[in-house]
């Protein structure tokens, strides 16, 4: 079992204002799974992209707005979202106060982002 604390996972910077950090990943055993939490700050962005591979989503805290290619989702405090396989999807933060959500996703294979 391995019990921490996120903000102790070493924080890697993917886009300007956007954090990840990998919590649960198979270096910590996990056969199927990673568990990544992510925090955007306020006017920052994860533009519209897809994968062969699902999301769930979990909004921790913070408020801004999911985003697909039918447009916006304003998305809160203990929202979960789904994300399909393939789905073009993205994320932004339209608040003045920090977004945080947990993102879980099948383990890749050591090629891919």
């Amino acid at each position: 079992m391995k019990v921490s604390k996120y903000l102790d996972t070493k924080p890697i910077q993917i886009l300007a204002g956007v954090v990840k950090r990998e919590v649960i990943t198979a270096d910590d055993g996990a056969p199927n799974f990673c568990m990544r939490v992510f925090e955007l700050e306020p006017g920052s962005s994860i533009p519209l992209h897809s994968h062969p591979w699902e999301h769930e989503i979990f909004i921790l805290s913070g408020q801004g707005a999911a985003l697909s290619e039918e447009g916006e989702t304003q998305v809160v405090k203990e929202n979960v979202i789904f994300v399909p396989p393939n789905e073009r999807h993205g994320f932004a933060n339209n608040s003045n106060q920090p977004l945080r959500f947990i993102c879980l996703i099948p383990l890749l294979p050591p090629d891919q982002p």
